[in-house]
C-alpha cells in the first residue's frame, strides 16, 4: 500500500459506498432484532460477512452496531459489557448457552422487510 488513501476510502474523506450501505442498514434494524455480518452482506448484493465487520470496526461507532453480530449470537468479543444491556434494554432474545449469553437468532433474526 502506498501513502496515499487506501483504496477503499472514498475521496474527500467521504464514506466509501459500501461502508455508507451498510451503516444506513444497520440504521434500519429495528431495537430489539438483529442481522448477522453475512445477512448484511447478502441482503445488500455485494461483499461478505469480513467486509461488513471491517466496516463496522472503522465507522459502526455512530449507529448501533450491536444489532449486527455474528452468525453464532455471540456478542462482538471485548464489548459485551457494551452489547449486553443494550440487548436486555431493547427485548432482544437471549439465550444462554454454556453459562454464555448469546442473541437468539430464531427469535432475533431481521430479514430486512
Amino acid at each position: 500500500m502506498t501513502d496515499s488513501a487506501h483504496e477503499d476510502d472514498a475521496p474527500g474523506g467521504e464514506l466509501p459506498a459500501f461502508a455508507e450501505a451498510v451503516l444506513e442498514l444497520t440504521e434500519r434494524i429495528p431495537p430489539g432484532r438483529v442481522m448477522t455480518y453475512g445477512d448484511v452482506a447478502e441482503y445488500l448484493g455485494r461483499g461478505g460477512p469480513r467486509q461488513v465487520g471491517r466496516v463496522m470496526a472503522l465507522y459502526g461507532g455512530g449507529v448501533p452496531w450491536w444489532r449486527v453480530i455474528r452468525a453464532d449470537g455471540r456478542p462482538l468479543p471485548g464489548h459485551e459489557h457494551r452489547a449486553l444491556p443494550a440487548y436486555r434494554s431493547e427485548g432482544t432474545p437471549l439465550r444462554t448457552v454454556g453459562g454464555t449469553p448469546r442473541v437468539d437468532l430464531r427469535l432475533a433474526r431481521w430479514d430486512g422487510r
